[in-house]
């Protein structure tokens, strides 16, 4: 590593309060949810180590999946919720925290992405992660169609792919520059497949010309973004303290803007602050030409911002190491509302899907398109039944 690199990485920094004016929502079924998932994750023995299978436990995949997705309809959930403790799981004892190469991973994502395609038989020498995500994808069976399977294994493929490029950036010299940490980290952060799991969870299915259209690819790209960054954030103390890590945006930005990272993380929250109003406002846009089933999915988008940022505010797994107490979580307004594209020519073009903008500030977008709630109210579906909660309103 390079001197400022090293440098980055041993200073921690006070946490700052998150924008999201989507309103919260949890499923009723939170804890049974939890529950199950957890069982589920000790009968596969992934990992060996206690002080692991603790520290996961106190993950809390059911509140994160009960939060994220609070429409769904629970037999799908408890498959979301145990797919959530395998990723963290891989995530621990096979990526960030182990010391990864692109090379050793490009060997197990490769053969996990072929245990996905082809599930059986059973091989032989199937690792615990695999052998976990092959149960997964058989159980998705009973909840899928054919086109939802092949959206989720397509979803996996793009996760995995960007594990094998995050191991890479871990193993530069110097971070990786902020437009391919973009591209990077909303694949590797995991969220391709949770989206495709989306209409699945809520009973409905999508149909793929509605999938492919510019503005939806934008939200959707979007939607893995800000849970990417919003995650590095929260996680960057704890991050730096149990591996030394900082490829996050604030220390990618503070190499590249040549600057301390107190400063990099103000101008990085507004960046992640512009992109939040450019969803709200393109996700506004599209709503009135949306069908029943494409609404669903534009409030699930939101929904797993919202969730996973409530998610993260009371996860023990993201306490702060250096005692750091978080002030405030949430803020009002954004610290950037502009609708100007950000400079980052992987992500530019999603501003392109707005129509009729002249790029000025704005300060008054409407903060979410189908609830007008009180942003501090938390809602539970009753039914947690999918198409039924609403979302065609």
């Amino acid at each position: 590593m390079t001197g400022v690199r090293d440098r980055m990485a041993v200073q921690p920094l006070e946490s700052l309060p998150f924008y999201c004016p989507i309103p919260p929502a949890v499923h009723p079924r939170v804890r049974e949810i939890d529950d199950a998932s957890v069982d589920w994750m000790l009968e596969r023995e992934l990992d060996t180590s206690s002080h692991q299978r603790q520290r996961l436990i106190r993950c809390d995949f059911g509140g994160l999946t009960a939060k994220t997705m609070p429409y769904g309809q629970t037999g799908p959930l408890g498959v979301v919720a145990k797919l959530h403790s395998v990723l963290f799981s891989l995530d621990d004892a096979v990526c960030d925290e182990a010391g990864a190469t692109a090379h050793g991973l490009a060997h197990v994502t490769s053969r996990i992405m072929r245990v996905l395609e082809a599930p059986t038989p059973h091989w032989p020498d199937d690792t615990p992660h695999a052998a976990a995500l092959r149960a997964i994808r058989m159980e998705l069976d009973e909840h899928a169609t054919p086109r939802q399977l092949r959206r989720w294994t397509e979803g996996m493929r793009t996760y995995l792919s960007g594990l094998v490029w995050e191991a890479a950036c871990r193993r530069d010299r110097a971070l990786p520059s902020v437009n391919d940490y973009a591209a990077m980290w909303m694949r590797a952060i995991g969220m391709a497949p949770s989206t495709a799991l989306m209409d699945i969870a809520g009973g409905y299915e999508l149909h793929d010309h509605d999938l492919d259209r510019p503005e939806v690819r934008a939200l959707t790209e979007m939607t893995w973004t800000l849970v990417a960054w919003d995650n590095d954030f929260y996680s960057r103390n704890k991050e730096i303290q149990r591996a030394g890590d900082n490829l996050n945006l604030i220390d990618v930005l503070a190499q590249e803007r040549d600057c301390e990272p107190a400063r990099a993380q103000e101008e990085a929250m507004a960046m992640r602050d512009r992109v939040m109003t450019l969803f709200l406002r393109l996700r506004e846009q599209l709503w009135s030409r949306a069908g029943v089933e494409l609404r669903c999915y534009l409030v699930a988008l939101g929904h797993f911002v919202r969730g996973h940022l409530d998610w993260a505010s009371e996860c023990a797994r993201y306490a702060d190491p250096y005692g750091k107490a978080v002030a405030r979580w949430w803020k009002s307004a954004p610290s950037d509302d502009s609708l100007a594209p950000l400079p980052i020519p992987s992500i530019a073009w999603w501003w392109e899907q707005l129509e009729g903008m002249s790029y000025q500030r704005r300060s008054q977008l409407r903060s979410d398109r189908h609830h007008d709630r009180d942003p501090g109210a938390v809602g539970a579906w009753a039914g947690g039944a999918g198409v039924a909660t609403g979302c065609t309103g």
